[in-house]
């Protein structure tokens, strides 16, 4: 079985993740989703990798969906009833085009393997590699959109609750505005409404990402739903527990008209989504890690080993690289960029190209010692403990080089102190 395949043909969770799988369901059964193409997580790995061959299948993939597209995580353990990962996990909106698909994916790759995300993952005591699914699917210009509990999440009564705003449901899930709020009976009886503050949409933007639109004074306490479209969600609520079961939460956006399902999931908690910036081109060779004492004793073959193992990541400027205190899992090499180092909010030195941090997380899995911002785009190569430990564990030489390696740097540190 291909592991890029129709959203309506994911069927295993453990390939393609509990979202894809979700979706494939609901198209199954006959619900309104828009088009889509699920990844499987190794296609997803061999993407970010840059794998020519698979890159090739998922563009033809996608050319045959309308576009824009959104593109969004789809881990095989994230949104259990008990643990939601998406608000670690990057949903990248709005990708004009198939050719841009790829530079989503391995941002969405590169999100479940990221500094917060690993710390989510140790707190729930799931710290193994994260199998990250994808969901490529048509990007809808809805008029409203938000989300929607099959359950009062709050309160826990036999009810919906219904959140609303203008534009683009991520002002909602993001919590970026105060959005309207409603309260429905299973029967579709309106029990509450009550007006927020939209003071902006979020939309698409002619070049791909999204913008905040200002919305009009006179619309911003206005209530963006009706009766008609209350009822019409109280029966995608239903339809939704008779797919899936009860206690649903649902994202939902009226389009043209018509109302589309995008996510249906366990009741958790509130997930967000964060813009993308392009990756780099560019590759790290062993000769580009020599000057990592981690890295300097080993040979050149092996060095070239450790660098065919790095991705490559691009930060936005003032985006968090990494943060002081959080768990630790990957090693980044900077390509090109500045970025500030901080310790207790204290300035410590500037990164630039060539400078590299955070090696010794591939090891102990132990917590960052200070906080890496980008000054304005950052390009990075990295390379996640999960990539690293297994070269390692099944090459005894490059295991004793680096144990030596670490036993000199201690030696240094005494010898300073």
């Amino acid at each position: 079985m291909s592991g890029i395949v129709p959203l309506v043909g994911a069927e295993d969770v453990a390939r393609f993740g509990g979202k894809a799988v979700g979706l494939g369901d609901a198209l199954r059964a006959g619900l309104p989703v828009p088009q889509g193409v699920a990844l499987a997580g190794p296609e997803v790995g061999a993407i970010a990798a840059g794998e020519p061959g698979v890159t090739a299948v998922l563009r033809d993939a996608v050319r045959s969906l309308p576009m824009p597209v959104a593109v969004r995580s789809s881990a095989v353990d994230e949104d259990s009833a008990g643990a939601s990962f998406a608000g670690q996990h990057l949903t990248v909106l709005n990708v004009k085009s198939a050719d841009d698909v790829e530079a989503a994916v391995r941002e969405v790759w590169w999100s479940a393997n990221s500094d917060s995300a690993i710390t989510y993952r140790k707190r729930l005591g799931v710290f193994n590699r994260p199998v990250v699914g994808v969901v490529v699917q048509s990007l809808l210009a809805p008029d409203t959109a938000g989300v929607m509990f099959t359950r009062n999440p709050i309160t826990g009564a036999d009810e919906r609750l219904i959140e609303a705003a203008w534009g683009l449901g991520e002002a909602v899930v993001a919590g970026r505005v105060i959005p309207d709020s409603f309260r429905v009976t299973r029967g579709g009886e309106v029990l509450e409404r009550v007006a927020g503050f939209k003071k902006f949409a979020i939309r698409s933007a002619p070049d791909g990402g999204t913008i905040d639109e200002p919305v009009p004074t006179g619309s911003r306490e206005t209530l963006c739903l009706g009766d008609d479209q209350l009822q019409t969600l109280s029966a995608l609520a239903d339809d939704c527990e008779r797919v899936y079961g009860a206690g649903r939460d649902i994202e939902w956006a009226f389009a043209d008209g018509q109302l589309y399902l995008l996510q249906c999931r366990a009741i958790t908690r509130y997930a967000g989504s964060v813009p993308a910036a392009p990756p780099a081109d560019t590759a790290p060779t062993g000769e580009s890690i020599v000057h990592v004492p981690l890295f300097s004793g080993l040979t050149a073959p092996d060095r070239e080993a450790i660098a065919r193992l790095f991705t490559k990541r691009v930060f936005a400027p003032g985006e968090t690289v990494a943060k002081e205190g959080s768990e630790a899992a990957a090693f980044y090499l900077i390509d090109s960029g500045t970025a500030t180092v901080t310790v207790r909010g204290a300035f410590r030195r500037t990164l630039g190209p060539g400078d590299y941090f955070g090696e010794i997380a591939l090891l102990d899995q132990g917590v960052r010692s200070a906080t890496v911002t980008a000054d304005g785009e950052l390009v990075c190569q990295g390379i996640t403990l999960w990539d690293f430990r297994p070269l390692v564990q099944s090459n005894a030489a490059i295991a004793w080089t680096l144990l030596q390696t670490l036993a000199h740097m201690v030696r240094a540190t005494d010898e300073r102190t």
